[in-house]
């Protein structure tokens, strides 16, 4: 009897322990809420697709201070209670020089995935000291809208097609200025804050010609084409005066096309979208692996699956996330979901992505080439001192 009870138990440890392992491991996923429904199917369907982990979503504030704040103090503490990451596009650098990321160049290479198949700005904004850190979540960027109805064909397939540089556009703000009820020419984001860089970053082409860049802008800020008060503009003052008709030209992020089409006095039908002259700032959010977690596999297999065609689809469908898996921008079942993609504008400014400087210490970068250039632009400060700001803010 003893032996029977004997072998009967160590049967019952057997399996219990066969149970245990079959649980499958839990991956903790750090990420800003969803007003939509698309996370978490993405987590669900990645859960559906296998046996070996179980992502578990940890529901994070959508105020991005906030957010990197807890993250931050976390990870400082050599925390694994999160494995995988969603960072702004501007946290990369600070959070992997300050070694609270992992390299997935390995990871990425050992999956056959190859860098350049998504958003490059995205990439580029995870690329620190040579390495990899980041796959994108979602991208956001900057575009060029523009009215149709008011621009000439000629001028509209030039902008359309980015064969235009930034003097043509404005040469074509003033000229079209005051046509088909507007009262402005252009407006952008100039305003003291982080809109001044990404407009910046955008002038001067990913700051390789700052000070030609940086002139230029000045043109602009000082053209009759835009209103008086340009340099308080931020992302609200420039969709609203697009959207109500008052401008022609209009710098700001894809949002603001949903915006036409809710809270409008023009329609979508008026207008269309073009990339910008020197390549469109990169927004949006990406994907990283804390480097304390103790399941890194299973957190780099939940970000592959997330830049999959299946993963994009739900971020797409469900969601009306931009694709940062570049052979999915023309997939027939996203653009089906997204307009946007249908444009030719849109999709020749996704090729054209450029990132914000990578910086171990991002905001007192911003704050130094905010405090460089918003000088020059209102007038009390000289190019040559400016550029030499720029410079030197660059170098932190």
């Amino acid at each position: 009897m003893k032996k029977l009870l004997s072998i009967l138990l160590a049967l019952g440890l057997a399996l219990s322990v066969t149970c245990a392992m079959a649980e499958p491991v839990t991956i903790k996923f750090a990420a800003q809420a969803d007003s939509t429904p698309a996370t978490q199917a993405v987590i669900d369907a990645f859960n559906a697709s296998q046996d070996q982990y179980k992502v578990e979503w940890v529901d994070m504030t959508n105020d991005s201070g906030a957010m990197r704040e807890q993250l931050t103090t976390s990870l400082k503490a050599g925390s694994a209670e999160y494995d995988v990451l969603s960072l702004d596009v501007v946290w990369a650098g600070e959070f992997a020089a300050s070694g609270y990321i992992q390299p997935l160049d390995m990871m990425i290479e050992d999956a056959g995935l190859n860098v350049a198949d998504f958003n490059a700005g995205s990439m580029a904004s995870g690329l620190y000291n040579g390495k990899e850190y980041v796959l994108p979540f979602f991208p956001d960027l900057g575009l060029l809208y523009f009215r149709k109805d008011i621009v000439s064909e000629e001028d509209a397939a030039k902008l359309v097609a980015g064969t235009y540089t930034w003097d043509d556009l404005l040469t074509m703000a003033e000229k079209y200025a005051g046509q088909g009820g507007t009262t402005t020419g252009i407006v952008f984001q100039s305003s003291l804050y982080e809109g001044l860089i990404c407009n910046a970053n955008e002038f001067t082409s990913n700051w390789t010609d700052i000070k030609g860049g940086l002139e230029t802008m000045k043109k602009f800020t000082s053209s009759k084409a835009v209103p008086s008060n340009i340099l308080n503009y931020t992302e609200g003052e420039t969709a609203n005066s697009f959207i109500k008709g008052e401008s022609v030209f209009a710098r700001n992020w894809p949002y603001q096309w949903g915006a036409i089409k809710s809270d409008g006095t023009i329609t979508t039908d008026q207008v269309a979208v073009a990339p910008l002259p020197g390549g469109s700032t990169v927004g949006g959010w990406l994907l990283a692996i804390n480097k304390n977690s103790v399941n890194p596999e299973g957190a780099f297999a939940f970000i592959q699956y997330l830049n999959s065609e299946e993963g994009q689809l739900i971020m797409s469908e469900k969601g009306g996330y931009l694709p940062g898996l570049n052979k999915m921008l023309t997939d027939e079942r996203i653009t089906k979901a997204d307009e946007r993609l249908s444009m030719v504008g849109f999709q020749n400014a996704l090729k054209t992505t450029i990132a914000r400087p990578v910086s171990a210490e991002y905001s007192k970068v911003s704050d130094a080439l905010q405090q460089a250039i918003y000088p020059y632009l209102s007038g009390s400060s000289d190019i040559d001192a400016t550029v030499t700001a720029v410079e030197a803010a660059l170098a932190q």
